[in-house]
């Protein structure tokens, strides 16, 4: 099975009131899901550098009813480039993210930054070269190793679908 938002997103502890970053939001897939979780008391911001695939999560989630959803043009590459308040998250999410970072100690701070303490991150990516996965994938050792070095704690592991790792980091 591929990757699935609502699947990998029942690992994460999502609960009414919360505010979840979904840094690389794409086209929406767990923004969606996450906003349905966290009900009309939270909040969702949606950060992507492509804002073409904002509008379309913004129309899609209107046309489902789902207004909790904040898009944000943002690049989370550069500390403070995610345009997120500091410490404002409860949850953030990286799916399919780690792949594409050019800087990724920066991509790291910056997630410290917007999590508040005591809150999580799951890091979900490719876990092997396949047909499907990009060229260049991060492994899973890399990837726990760069959200360690800036202060994360690994809490858990889990596969996140046939070409997918998780991981989720408390601060």
């Amino acid at each position: 099975m591929f990757s699935d938002p609502a699947t990998n997103l029942n690992k994460f502890g999502l609960t009414e009131g919360m505010k979840v970053v979904d840094i690389g939001a794409g086209s929406g897939f767990y923004s969606i899901e996450a906003a349905k979780r966290v009900g009309t008391t939270g909040r969702v911001y949606a950060v992507d550098v492509q804002k073409d695939l904002l509008e379309r999560l913004r129309s899609v989630a209107s046309s489902q009813g789902i207004h909790n959803i904040e898009v944000i043009w943002g690049n989370a590459e550069k500390i403070g480039g995610s345009k997120v308040r500091e410490s404002v998250a409860d949850r953030v999410i990286a799916s399919n993210v780690l792949f594409q970072i050019e800087k990724p100690d920066d991509f790291a701070l910056e997630m410290k930054r917007i999590v508040r303490s005591g809150g999580k991150i799951m890091v979900i990516d490719w876990s092997d070269v396949s047909a499907l996965s990009p060229k260049t994938v991060v492994p899973q050792a890399t990837a726990q190793a760069l959200f360690e070095k800036v202060g994360f704690k690994l809490e858990q592991t889990f596969g996140a679908g046939d070409h997918h790792y998780g991981l989720i980091f408390a601060r």
